[in-house]
């Protein structure tokens, strides 16, 4: 007897030491039933074909546990809260808000007053702002057990004491006996011991869409293979799935996590959430600024301690070290402190949430909000077939007949799917609900074909006859509808249906018939007969052998689950926008091919390979093995999951769709899982970043965009901050070097919070730019400061620094008429306002010239996308900041004297700042000459 033990084999011969009898009690071991004969499988699990005793059946619940999923452990709200500060940006403001808060105090010298604490009150709001926001956009709870729990039936029928008895199904356990009938979910795995033309759909767990016929018999094992995929195990039944059609009976061999769906609940289990490019990103950046900070406190305090020490008129002095000392180090820190940019974190949260908002407008659901971005920078699109790429819905999509709707009325009656008046899809099993809906397409709904020609007779459908043959009265006599697989029934066809009546089948009609057949195999489409069988009168045996012989051939059906069709032109987006897309699918290779070449994901059937294939290759060598396929065919979870980790191991950016239970693992563990809202089950939706509310794989294309843009405005919003911080240490550092007072800590506190803050959450309202789709995607390596951005922010805070220096000494000289004596000089009020007010046109000029990192502002693109929060907050901004100069009883705030402040000079502000328009140009005209250079 031969046992699975994770990826390995043992024997019980090799290993006497293990108890055969409840071997499935820690979940290590996995038995293949399904290569053992029913009575052995019985034997195996102890049991017979009357089920189990209630006695040894409350036994073994007791001793095994209840069949049900191991539940996650979810997170607290206080966990949720701490992981949310834990971010590398917010850690470094708690800690520059505690630092300056030391400083405060050790500077306090007449008692405490509120508003020396301004900075560190504005950085603590902050942060409880961006931590509420996060909070509530990013909802963790992980509802997945739960979920598949649903899936279980709530109550089964099973033998106990050879009696049918209704009990509820975590209550079953090994070596019961459960009976099926359509309509029934399996709440465990099980190896069938009878089958009466039984079927199961269990698309949500293989992918395949179209039901299983179950049998009985010992499956056989393929030479070249190690075992047999979980599709095509056609004696069991697995937990999760249902009985569509037939009934049956079978013995429980697998409870709670140790069955297939329980192994997935522990991929879900074991699957770590990962960080995003974004978060990654800002990491990145929280800890450059960290060097940045601690670089200036350093240079600050050693510059200023040598200045005040070694060039002051009184000399160097012992005495005088300690004080200097901490007057230099509380400069220091203002200073540091005022090159964190406080408001980043907020304004990106904020952006990010607008982004979720935006891509809800069009149907794609934001679970994870710092997920919103990852979209843009995807490399690879793992994509489930059915019901994703496809419509989960087998339709009829060609025929081969010369009576178009005998052949519909044939295939209809002779069905047990039923259709409501009104109603345009029917309900039953899939493949008998295409046939009914082709039949109710052309005007023939089943209900008005059942009044005229009523069932009188039947042979039902038997997975070893491959046929299903119906009786009805027709005018007077009878006629028998029969309809099953091709290969069967053109034998016992006699005669042929042709456009003036019967004919003799002949070897030349079949030689059609199935050249037919071939051609519509070609297409991966699952082909039905049927035929038809005059009677005077009703015949007296419904037996198969009676009724199924001496037909005549109407024609065939061409049946598959067709692509969605807005789905082709999503695929070829992806192209132009630089995404491989990727098809896994549960389903068999060669429909998986023709879908595959339909869409365009391949145009040769060497790009699609077979699950079972993969299991030879190592994690190392699935990196070769990935980019040489495009199609993978009858995989498992756990194959979903390799195809997701080789891509990402390649350094792509991956996400995976899909709607099945058996895709939750691989959407988890990819580094965005996208889930369907309609056809997904709630395992898969729990588990993903972002729900298509419309199931509608061009949403993806969509969310694509957004995401690019979103990160795009991001960018624009950091270098924009941090430019202007740049700025602002510059033109302090000078000052504090050459001891002069350019800016007051009221006017800093006003430039950080309205200043950069207005326009900076206006930038991340701007437009997709034009090109935005026909990039490729950015490297999942790439920095905030890659492509230049970095250069670009050093040199465009420089520069402000420059004109806003250059705006002091002006105003300096106007004041004074000199430039003599401004070093050491006590403030200058019309040059710091001058300062003051540069500072901020100069700021929102930056934000205006940020709307494009590369292109003209002044281009015909931009004036149509006009970003209209940008002139909104511009035209804010400027009007309050005049206020602070010229409003009496405000200006006084900004230690500025009413009426003082004269035209002229504020014509030199607003000159300064617009000389950034040419000059930011100008770096832009570089960036893409040098771009293209490249």
């Amino acid at each position: 007897m031969t046992f699975l033990v994770l990826h390995g084999q043992i024997s019980l011969e090799e290993y006497p030491c293990i108890d055969m009898g409840f071997y499935f009690e820690k979940g290590k071991y996995m038995e293949k039933f399904y290569l053992e004969d029913s009575q052995d499988v019985l034997k195996s699990v102890d049991s017979g074909v009357d089920g189990l005793s209630s006695k040894e059946a409350s036994d073994r619940l007791e001793k095994n546990g209840k069949n049900k999923l191991k539940e996650a452990e979810k997170e607290t709200l206080f966990e949720k809260f701490i992981g949310s500060i834990s971010d590398p940006m917010i850690i470094m403001l708690l800690v520059a808000a505690a630092l300056q808060a030391v400083v405060n105090v050790l500077s306090m010298s007449e008692g405490f007053k509120l508003s020396e604490f301004a900075d560190v009150i504005v950085i603590l709001v902050v942060v409880i702002i961006n931590t509420i926001m996060s909070l509530i956009q990013e909802s963790k709870a992980e509802g997945a057990m739960e979920a598949l729990m649903q899936m279980t039936a709530s109550t089964s029928r099973v033998l106990r004491d050879g009696e049918v008895k209704v009990v509820k199904s975590e209550d079953i356990v090994v070596g019961d006996v459960i009976l099926f009938e359509a309509g029934d979910t399996v709440p465990a795995d099980c190896r069938i011991l009878e089958s009466h033309s039984l079927k199961a759909e269990e698309a949500a767990l293989t992918g395949e869409s179209v039901p299983v016929n179950k049998i009985i018999d010992v499956l056989m094992l393929e030479e070249s293979k190690d075992d047999i995929t979980l599709g095509d195990r056609k004696n069991m039944v697995y937990n999760g799935s249902t009985i569509v059609y037939g009934r049956g009976k079978a013995v429980v061999v697998a409870c709670g996590m140790d069955t297939e769906m329980g192994r997935i609940a522990d991929a879900l289990n074991q699957a770590e959430d990962e960080l995003t490019p974004l978060q990654k990103k800002m990491a990145e950046l929280s800890e450059f600024l960290t060097k940045l900070v601690g670089g200036i406190c350093v240079l600050v305090f050693v510059v200023g301690l040598v200045e005040k020490m070694f060039f002051t008129a009184d000399g160097f002095s012992f005495s005088l070290l300690g004080s200097v000392a901490l007057d230099t180090f509380i400069a220091a820190i203002a200073l540091a402190v005022a090159a964190i940019p406080e408001g980043l974190p907020a304004v990106v949260t904020i952006i990010l949430s607008l982004g979720v908002s935006s891509m809800a407008k069009r149907q794609a659901l934001i679970r994870k909000l710092t997920a919103v971005e990852t979209l843009g920078c995807t490399n690879v699109i793992c994509s489930d077939k059915t019901g994703t790429l496809t419509q989960n819905k087998m339709t009829v999509v060609d025929e081969f007949t010369t009576d178009k709707n005998l052949l519909a009325k044939a295939m209809a009656l002779c069905s047990d799917a039923e259709i409501k008046p009104g109603e345009e899809f029917s309900d039953g099993e899939p493949t008998e609900c295409a046939l009914v809906n082709y039949a109710n397409k052309l005007g023939l709904p089943k209900y008005e074909l059942k009044e005229k020609e009523p069932r009188v007779g039947e042979a039902p459908f038997d997975s070893n006859r491959k046929m299903m043959s119906t009786v009805h009265p027709l005018d007077g006599k009878y006629i028998q509808y029969t309809k099953g697989a091709l290969d069967v029934m053109l034998d016992l066809c006699t005669e042929y249906l042709d456009d003036n009546g019967t004919v003799k089948m002949t070897s030349d009609l079949k030689d059609q018939i199935m050249k037919k057949n071939k051609e519509f195999a070609d297409k991966a489409l699952r082909v039905l007969c049927a035929a038809y069988k005059i009677y005077d009168t009703k015949p007296e045996s419904n037996e198969p052998e009676d009724l199924e012989n001496n037909l005549i051939f109407i024609g065939i059906v061409g049946m598959i689950d067709p692509c969605r069709p807005e789905v082709y032109d999503a695929i070829s987006k992806c192209r132009e926008a630089g995404i491989t897309p990727v098809m896994i699918t549960g389903d068999h290779k060669d429909t998986a091919i023709a879908i595959g070449k339909d869409l365009g994901i391949i145009s040769d059937e060497s790009m699609a390979i077979e699950g079972h294939e993969l299991d030879k290759y190592t994690d190392e060598e699935m990196l070769d093995i990935v980019p040489k396929y495009s199609v993978y065919a009858r995989v498992q979870p756990e194959h979903k999951t390799k195809i997701v980790n080789a891509w990402k191991a390649k350094g792509m950016v991956t996400a995976m769709t899909g709607d099945g239970v058996n895709d939750a693992p691989s959407i988890k563990a990819a580094d965005i899982g996208i889930g369907m809202g309609i056809t997904g089950t709630d395992v898969t939706k729990s588990v993903a970043d972002m729900v298509l509310a419309d199931d509608n794989f061009a949403t993806i294309v969509n969310a694509v965009e957004e995401g690019r843009k979103i990160f795009d405005n991001v960018c624009k919003v950091i270098q924009f901050q941090l430019s202007t911080n740049l700025c602002e240490v510059i033109i302090m550092f000078v000052a504090s070097l050459l001891n002069f007072t350019i800016l007051t800590p009221v006017h800093l506190l006003w430039i950080n919070m309205v200043t950069d803050s207005l326009p900076g959450l206006s930038l991340g309202m701007e437009k997709a730019e034009g090109d935005v789709m026909n990039r490729k995607p950015r490297k999942s390596s790439d920095g905030i400061f890659s492509n230049g951005a970095g250069v670009d922010m050093v040199w465009q805070g420089i520069y402000l620094a420059i004109i806003e220096l250059a705006a002091y000494f002006i105003g300096f000289y106007l004041e004074t008429g000199s430039l003599n004596g401004f070093f050491g000089s006590d403030a200058c009020v019309n040059a710091m306002a001058m300062a003051f007010l540069t500072t901020n046109f100069a700021e929102i000029a930056c934000a205006i010239n940020m709307r494009s990192q590369t292109k003209s502002i002044f281009t015909k693109e931009m004036f149509d996308n006009m970003n209209w929060w940008l002139v909104g907050s511009t035209v804010i901004t400027v009007a309050i900041t005049l206020a602070a100069i010229y409003v009496p009883g405000l200006c006084q705030v900004f230690d500025i004297v009413p009426g003082t402040f004269q035209m002229n000079e504020l014509i030199i502000c607003v000159l300064l700042a617009l000389s950034t328009f040419p000059v930011f140009e100008l770096g832009k005209f570089i960036r893409r000459s040098h771009n293209k250079a490249q």
